[in-house]
């Protein structure tokens, strides 16, 4: 095999994760900067920049929470806060942007721009536009545990809070 044979680590597949089965577990030999990368896009490509950037934020959010807190029951870091079974609605099995976020590679112009604002939340240079938030959801839902809350902002198609659980 030579170099140009190679391809990026980033622009790993469904099919190269489905050898390994294509768990989460397997998963999470990819780094925090791809599987943020693949959360954004699995839960706001459809969305403008802000509501990209707004997804990253959250994600950034639960991390420095738990971090606040010596731990969490979401995780620690980047790769196990997207990872949470049941958190990020686009990795749980069955859910049809799983399959499209496996697949995905650099191609992509969408993913191209997730990438780039995960290197960018990554590095410290995404400010904060949800305010703090640890949670959302879509407009078009109304889940149990956003009953009773004041949303602290809306941006493209979600609806975000702080102060769950």
């Amino acid at each position: 095999m030579t170099i140009t044979d190679r391809k990026p680590p980033h622009i790993a597949t469904a099919k190269a994760m489905g050898e390994r089965k294509g768990t989460i577990d397997a998963l999470a030999s990819l780094t925090p900067m791809d599987i943020l990368a693949r959360t954004i896009y699995g839960e706001a490509r459809g969305e403008d920049l802000a509501g990209m950037e707004a997804i990253a934020a959250v994600v950034l959010n639960r991390v420095a929470f738990s971090k606040a807190r010596g731990g969490y029951w979401w995780g620690n870091d980047i790769v196990a806060v997207c990872l949470k079974k049941g958190q990020f609605s686009c990795w749980n099995e069955g859910d049809p942007n799983r399959e499209k976020l496996l697949r995905v590679n650099d191609r992509d112009p969408a993913f191209r721009l997730c990438r780039r604002v995960a290197k960018r939340a990554i590095d410290g240079l995404l400010p904060d536009p949800v305010q703090g938030a640890t949670h959302y959801h879509v407009v078009q839902i109304d889940p149990w545990w956003a009953r009773g809350h004041v949303p602290l902002c809306e941006i493209g198609n979600h609806v975000f809070y702080a102060g769950i659980g």
